[in-house]
């Protein structure tokens, strides 16, 4: 049976043209969606094997709503396919269990290969722009500056403060609870003497942290 994709994208050439070139290598798309709402629904009335999504539809952040669809089905497989190459989404989707991170501007087949990987459950490639994100977000800070006050899972924290992610994000990322992660930032808003995750962020930059 061919891989059976669900694609959410608010560009319909972009949808079309998935359709037609994954479908030239066996890859069937079983259902488009442009709303970020759609995909949670689409997912339960297909079954797709996986999901190809943008990271923004209609101006709306439909990371928020991968989250929701990772929350009820755990295993579903995803991959990104963006044209932006922003470092928070790539991080955010890294936390949030992505499979991979592909650029609209990357080759077909690099798509397709991603594609094949997560079907298969095998790992990207260590080129991959999830997986260079994902090694920064996994540093445990044990070379860092011994003068900077934090421990190394509060290094940890912060880094992943300082790419944009969310308390749940973090704590799905680094596999602790929410609960866990606002007593870390409290922790760190304290020790760095700064009124807010941003300060705490642009600090972190200043240090070369991130």
């Amino acid at each position: 049976m061919p891989l059976r994709i669900l694609v959410a994208d608010d560009h319909p050439a972009i949808s079309n043209g998935l359709q037609y070139a994954l479908g030239k290598h066996g890859i069937e798309v079983v259902k488009t969606v442009s709303d970020a709402e759609e995909i949670e629904t689409a997912f339960e009335d297909h079954q797709p094997d996986l999901v190809v999504m943008e990271v923004r539809l209609h101006g709306k952040d439909a990371l928020k709503q991968l989250e929701k669809l990772k929350e009820r089905h755990q295993d579903s497989k995803v991959v990104v396919y963006s044209a932006l190459e922003n470092p928070s989404h790539i991080a955010r989707a890294a936390a949030l269990g992505c499979h991979d991170y592909i650029l609209k501007t990357s080759r077909t087949e690099d798509l397709l290969s991603a594609i094949k990987n997560a079907a298969a459950g095998s790992p990207p490639p260590d080129s991959s722009l999830l997986v260079t994100t994902r090694g920064k977000m996994r540093r445990s800070g044990a070379n860092r500056d011994p003068n900077i006050p934090l421990t190394n899972r509060e290094m940890q924290v912060l880094q992943h403060v300082s790419m944009g992610l969310s308390n749940r994000e973090v704590g799905k990322s680094l596999g602790i609870s929410v609960e866990t992660v606002k007593e870390h930032v409290q922790n760190i808003l304290r020790k760095l003497d700064v009124n807010d995750r941003t300060q705490a962020a642009v600090w972190a930059v200043k240090q070369g942290l991130v």
